[in-house]
């Protein structure tokens, strides 16, 4: 059984997303503040996360940067603020999903069951990661589509290697330049358009039902893989 941390402190609604998690057959424990979410998250290590964002002590914009500093489990923001503005911060943050409240539980747990889907990568010898036909060599910078072999830049590389070590997280063009060109890089926004038009090109073999790189419009980027 999967294990859920529900991190909200209003008791009413911990309570309704707590039976309805478990009556889905999930385990949920719980936190009503930002200090003790992390405490509960370092003993329990949750494979999900349903983190409120205005909380007591620390909100949650802090526990989330927190939790992306020691872990890349899952986190779906709970907020009542539903300015393109701030979704855009949560993903851009590293939230894999968000839900606007009022919500509907049943909701909720439809999102837990979708986002708990998403695979990790899956790391091999060597240093490899694979999703379905795709192999990347991140130490031997190699890529392989179906046991074939993908001719990309250097720069390329590097980007579809960041993306490979993030699955199905969103990343603005800004994190993109700063992560993969460097934080001294001079030119154009516009280079990371087109190294993604370029490794979509090159994947072009690999099987959208596997995974693609997709665009979100107005936030970033997402080398979204899919389960098989």
């Amino acid at each position: 059984m999967k294990l859920v941390l529900v991190v909200e402190d209003e008791v009413p609604i911990s309570r309704v997303l707590t039976a309805y998690l478990r009556q889905a057959g999930f385990r949920v424990e719980t936190a009503c503040d930002g200090e003790k979410a992390l405490d509960r998250f370092e003993a329990l290590q949750p494979d999900l996360v349903l983190l409120d964002v205005m909380l007591p002590e620390k909100d949650g914009w802090d526990v989330l940067k927190e939790i992306r500093r020691r872990s890349s489990c899952p986190v779906i923001l709970l907020t009542a603020l539903g300015e393109m503005h701030q979704r855009v911060s949560g993903l851009n943050g590293g939230a894999d999903d968000y839900i606007t409240k009022p919500f509907a539980p049943e909701e909720v747990v439809a999102r837990v069951r979708a986002v708990l889907r998403r695979p990790r990568p899956m790391v091999q010898e060597g240093e490899s990661v694979q999703f379905g036909s795709l192999r990347i060599d991140l130490d031997g910078h190699r890529v392989y589509v179906r046991g074939e072999p993908v001719t990309l830049t250097p720069r390329d590389f590097s980007l579809l290697s960041f993306f490979a070590r993030h699955p199905n997280r969103t990343f603005s063009r800004d994190q993109l330049l700063d992560r993969v060109w460097g934080w001294d890089y001079e030119g154009s926004d516009r280079a990371v358009d087109l190294a993604v038009k370029r490794l979509r090109k090159a994947l072009k073999d690999w099987p959208k039902a596997e995974g693609e790189i997709i665009t979100l419009r107005g936030v970033g980027y997402q080398f979204r893989v899919y389960e098989n």
